[in-house]
């Protein structure tokens, strides 16, 4: 399939007035995007690592792994640029904040040759202000993976590793931070109350940790991937108390969190469930947080050879998810374009 792009120059910056597609015979029918249900709708054709407004309006995205962060208008399909205005190495993460900045993560420099080490070993955390009228300003950490982001406060969680700090954390250590995000007299952001929340040392069991969410709606709790422990399992950490809760306990099983259902009683999984092939092979599936494991299966992606579908997240009314496709093979989180799910459609079928 063919797609051309048609822009206009607005106040400077590029914008997308939409696409059009042409396909050809060959390309017809071949994968899970020539197939959808009428639940599932396809919003672009490139892009990852969706993060819904708060508002459930517009998608913010990353156009590619170490690119541009870029949002969408979810009914025109609208895309505008958030980060081209400046020169910058490129970002892994972009995630609205509770007052509508974003939350990037990315590299200060890129290398082109060992790109992954701007991913797992130099990648920090940056504020980009919504204005967008000046650069990021960098909160002077390091973060693995993705951090975690309050719908409600300016509170953010990361994870940070060896590879991150080799001098302060011994191989195979893993810690998840907590911190909160105030602006000084002259706008600036800053991160406050920096506290430890996990360290992995303190599990009885070896994995290495991620932040995922925030579990609503009090937030008292975080989500986060046990990274090779039976496999990969859904945890959470009782920030109050300390106590770790094993949601998934699906043993042989890849079960890693992503996006949460706003009302706390469920959260999304990519999970190799329907083949047991590992994480090459995931599909979407719905975890209820009760410890009953009863899951069910949202995508069927991977049922065709080569494709999965991954990266989650659910908007603040609970009505819609946003994901991405992939190939397998592809890099964790590299995506193929954002789909939109009606979660109360489909419910009804």
């Amino acid at each position: 399939m063919r797609h051309v792009f048609l822009w206009v120059m607005l106040s400077g910056l590029p914008v997308m007035l939409g696409a059009w597609s042409q396909t050809t015979s060959s390309q017809t029918g071949t994968g899970p995007e020539d197939n959808l249900p009428s639940h599932i709708r396809r919003l672009t054709w490139f892009g990852e690592r969706a993060d819904w407004s708060h508002d459930g309006k517009r998608i913010l995205f990353l156009h590619k792994t170490f690119g541009d962060a870029m949002e969408v208008e979810v009914e025109t399909g609208i895309i505008r640029p958030w980060t081209s205005f400046y020169s910058h190495e490129g970002y892994v993460r972009a995630l609205y904040l509770a007052n509508g900045d974003v939350l990037l993560s990315g590299a200060p420099t890129f290398d082109a040759e060992n790109a992954m080490h701007s991913r797992s070993h130099d990648a920090e955390l940056w504020v980009l202000d919504k204005s967008l009228t000046k650069r990021p300003v960098a909160l002077g950490e390091k973060c693995s993976e993705g951090p975690a982001v309050s719908r409600t406060a300016m509170r953010i969680a990361w994870t940070v590793t060896h590879q991150n700090y080799p001098d302060k954390l011994p191989e195979g250590v893993s810690q998840m931070w907590l911190g909160d995000i105030e602006y000084a007299g002259d706008g600036q952001p800053k991160l406050v109350n920096k506290r430890l929340a996990l360290d992995s040392r303190n599990l009885a069991f070896k994995c290495t940790l991620e932040t995922q969410n925030f579990r609503r709606p009090e937030e008292r709790e975080l989500t986060f991937s046990a990274y090779g422990y039976q496999g990969t399992d859904v945890m959470g950490l009782n920030l109050d108390t300390k106590a770790v809760v094993n949601y998934s306990e699906a043993p042989n099983e890849y079960n890693e969190p992503e996006g949460i259902f706003p009302d706390g009683q469920h959260t999304l999984v990519e999970c190799d469930r329907q083949n047991h092939k590992g994480d090459q092979y995931i599909d979407i599936w719905k975890l209820p947080l009760d410890g009953s494991h009863d899951m069910e299966r949202l995508t069927f992606f991977s049922d065709y050879p080569g494709y999965k579908s991954s990266n989650p997240v659910v908007s603040d009314d609970g009505r819609y998810m946003a994901f991405q496709m992939a190939k397998t093979g592809d890099m964790a989180g590299f995506g193929r374009g954002i789909f939109v799910y009606d979660l109360a459609t489909a419910k009804k079928k």
